[in-house]
């Protein structure tokens, strides 16, 4: 089986969930128990392969079982990319499984119905350790920005300590802020956006980092923030219209974002928010950093205006959760609730994506280095 942390639970709860069938690995992705570009491609990868062993037990090898079995591994592949549309890692990972089932069977006349599926789980495995190395570049790559922005900041800050002193509440940090989780919960360790966070903060560069809450879902507030806490980084929340007002202030110095889908022409596609972010970053002169492994460029998709938007329930706007604090007028029990935010008569739009011009993108961070966002790079 593959055990996964229940993204759902925490901060609150730290819930292990086991995934022994298709179906979990569908279910795990839809409701986003499993989140994040890359892991949803690593989990989609595994996924892939429990679907290949459910079919390989269920396949009659008497007949002509190698065409019933890519048949049924297609239909498979189908549901588990329907789950989450937006991220291409998903697409991505499943293809590339379905193409390795296809090769096997073509290439390999004497190969069992468990021989397709033992070598779906060791590319799986190949793609897990990937991620780990994908995460550990981009995080080499996207410190040496850090590392540049903080030379050049330092020195100033340092001559005008006295006079901002009192005003910034973190002059003797490199201030980054980031939006929704693509953290190491969004990958298989360390993260994307979060990874020249990590690496530079290993190499002694005070870091601070301003989160996003990210509404509705919360990911900033409650997954990036309890990493970093794990961490030990300094960090603070802040509400997902602040973002804008602290630039303004001088109090940020980098936005580094991840992203779901990237399209041939460098447009963007992210957790909703980001577009916003990313004008207020160009109107304040403030470099806009996305930061991704290279399996999450769509080539066939031409610019952002042809990616899949995906909607949610309109539930995760009108509702939120968490634990009751003490002190409330509705009890002091600890255990996790739900409560209805707003007015019952009103309906909500929950559009989970939105695309980010290449325009105001600064930069394109990839586990092959850093280039700017367009065709060129």
């Amino acid at each position: 089986n593959v055990f996964i942390f229940d993204q759902t639970k925490i901060p609150f709860e730290q819930v292990v969930v086991s995934l022994a069938t298709a179906l979990d690995f569908e279910r795990c992705i839809k409701t986003m128990q499993v989140r994040g570009a890359p892991l949803i491609g690593v989990t989609a990868a595994y996924g892939m392969f429990v679907a290949g062993r459910e079919i390989a037990s269920q396949v009659d090898e008497s007949g002509d079982w190698q065409q019933d079995f890519g048949a049924r591994f297609r239909v498979s592949g189908d549901r588990l990319k329907a789950t989450r549309p937006t991220a291409v890692n998903l697409a991505w990972a499943v293809d590339r499984q379905i193409r390795l089932a296809e090769e096997t069977l073509q290439s390999n006349s004497a190969a069992t119905p468990r021989d397709v599926a033992a070598s779906l789980l060791r590319q799986a495995d190949a793609i897990c350790e990937d991620d780990v190395k994908m995460c550990n570049l981009i995080g080499e790559a996207g410190s040496r920005l850090l590392s540049h922005i903080w030379e050049r900041i330092s020195e100033h800050r340092q001559a005008t300590l006295p006079k901002v002193k009192g005003k910034h509440p973190y002059p003797n940090h490199l201030n980054v802020l980031t939006h929704c989780n693509a953290g190491l919960l969004a990958c298989v360790t360390m993260g994307t956006a979060t990874g020249p966070i990590y690496t530079s903060n290993a190499k002694g560069i005070p870091v601070h980092v301003w989160v996003r809450e990210t509404r509705p879902r919360l990911q900033g507030a409650r997954l990036t923030a309890w990493e970093l806490s794990k961490a030990g980084i300094p960090h603070t929340v802040v509400a997902d219209n602040a973002g804008g007002w602290l630039m303004r202030q001088g109090w940020v110095d980098a936005v580094i974002v991840g992203a779901d889908r990237v399209a041939k022409n460098g447009d963007v596609c992210n957790k909703i928010g980001t577009y916003s972010l990313a004008l207020s970053a160009r109107d304040n002169a403030v470099p806009f950093f996305v930061a991704f492994p290279s399996s999450t460029v769509d080539m066939h998709i031409a610019s952002g205006d042809d990616i899949p938007i995906e909607f949610r329930s309109e539930d995760e706007v009108t509702n939120v959760e968490g634990p009751i604090v003490a002190g409330s007028t509705i009890g002091t029990d600890q255990k996790v609730v739900t409560v209805r935010a707003i007015d019952p008569s009103s309906s909500a739009l929950n559009p989970a994506f939105d695309v980010t011009p290449s325009r105001l993108v600064t930069a394109l961070i990839t586990e092959r280095g850093v280039c700017q966002a367009g065709e060129e790079g």
